[in-house]
């Protein structure tokens, strides 16, 4: 198996620690699973994931601090 070094500024490695350690990981093992996931990726998905994940951060945007109610919700068209 190889190693790998990477450069991450501190306090970005500070809050990756503490959340893997939350979540019973370590870094090295979140790090591994990530390029495991991304070397399988073809690059539609790619493609696909990365659209998915600007629609998500448009949607958040664009929300802004309106509240919705449960029959908005639940509204039939």
């Amino acid at each position: 198996m190889a190693n790998l070094t990477i450069t991450v500024d501190d306090e970005t490695l500070r809050r990756a620690r503490a959340r893997a350690v939350e979540e019973g990981s370590s870094i090295n093992a979140i790090l591994r699973e990530y390029l495991e996931a991304y070397s399988r990726r073809t690059r539609a998905q790619q493609d696909a994931l990365m659209d998915l994940l600007a629609l998500a951060d448009s949607v958040t945007a664009s929300r802004g601090k309106r509240r919705w109610t449960r029959d908005e919700l639940h509204e039939r068209r």
